[in-house]
């Protein structure tokens, strides 16, 4: 059974980073996004791969959410020409905003923030507070080394395999989006996946 998805959120660095395959995938999500009818929650910024995947999407005719910071609105220079921009208080709101907005997840390309809030997003699924997957798109091998960690951390019994299917990995946007639509939520209400 197909799930229905309004919106995502996307996660995704501040800067554009050194492969020109980052930028190209930022702007494949986001025009694919737009033309599926798909909404793009994100971080708000006009910067980096944040400013790529939302011009795309708007180029594309979509709806763009940013949620940003008050603290980041200057040093991430928010997006001006959004559909609806959140201004919050705190790191906090923000992420709980984004995941509040969004019927899953797709982390890109970034850095620490994006890990943080894709390991946020990824524990409060596991915890029952939400049942969102979280989609993990592995550009140019981007993230090989922490999907080798991940099935790590199940090897070693520091993570349940149920848990393994909270994430859905791809090396294009449609690969991700297709998975995200067809994995079924691995966990049920009794078991926390802890």
């Amino acid at each position: 059974m197909a799930s229905e998805i309004k919106r995502i959120v996307v996660y995704c660095g501040a800067n554009v980073g050194n492969n020109p395959a980052y930028v190209a995938a930022a702007v494949a999500v986001g025009r694919t996004l737009a033309e599926q009818g798909i909404g793009l929650v994100y971080g708000g910024g006009g910067v980096g791969l944040m400013g790529v995947v939302a011009d795309a999407a708007l180029a594309a005719g979509g709806e763009v959410i940013g949620v940003i910071p008050e603290a980041l609105k200057a040093l991430e220079v928010e997006h001006k020409g959004l559909s609806d921009l959140h201004v919050v208080p705190d790191m906090h709101s923000r992420k709980a905003m984004m995941l509040g907005l969004a019927d899953a997840v797709i982390a890109m390309p970034g850095g620490f923030g994006t890990l943080d809030e894709l390991f946020e997003a990824l524990t409060w699924s596991q915890l029952g507070y939400h049942r969102k997957l979280c989609g993990v798109l592995n550009v140019a091998g981007y993230y090989d080394h922490l999907l080798a960690w991940i099935a790590h951390s199940v090897d070693v019994g520091l993570v349940k395999p149920a848990n393994l299917g909270l994430i859905v990995a791809g090396t294009t946007v449609d690969e991700v989006l297709d998975g995200l639509r067809s994995q079924p939520f691995p966990l049920d209400k009794k078991w926390m996946g802890r």
